[in-house]
């Protein structure tokens, strides 16, 4: 499984950015994650979706800003990112596990991981 994100860039505090991830090689029947790093931090989870798209789990963080949906005749993920922080500036990384079902914030249980795309907000 190859997994490409993209959608980053740099956006004002307040603002909405959507990241995208395309998955492409074997049957798109897994669960996916996206999670992030930002300098000097350790990579932390930030949203998780199964394989139907009927459950997703949200960090703390980021409840209430953030939503995660997929499209799987696309075999796109997707992440909306609303009401944007500083400290929402990290390198984003999509992610993809083998468990269809629930999803998890353990970074252990994701298989494959796609290249990061950077999200920059400015105060």
């Amino acid at each position: 499984v190859q997994l490409q994100a993209s959608g980053g860039g740099l956006v004002q505090a307040g603002g909405s950015l959507r990241l995208s991830c395309v998955a492409s090689g074997r049957a798109f029947m897994y669960g996916m994650g996206w999670f992030r790093q930002a300098p000097g931090k350790e990579r932390e989870f930030v949203a998780g979706i199964s394989w139907s798209g009927g459950s997703t789990l949200v960090a703390d963080s980021v409840k209430g800003r953030f939503a995660i949906s997929r499209d799987n005749p696309k075999n796109t993920v997707y992440l909306q990112m609303n009401s944007l922080k500083p400290e929402d500036t990290a390198v984003y990384y999509c992610a993809a596990s083998k468990i269809p079902g629930r999803p998890d914030n353990r970074e252990i249980l994701y298989d494959y991981w796609g290249q990061g795309t950077q999200v920059t907000v400015s105060s």
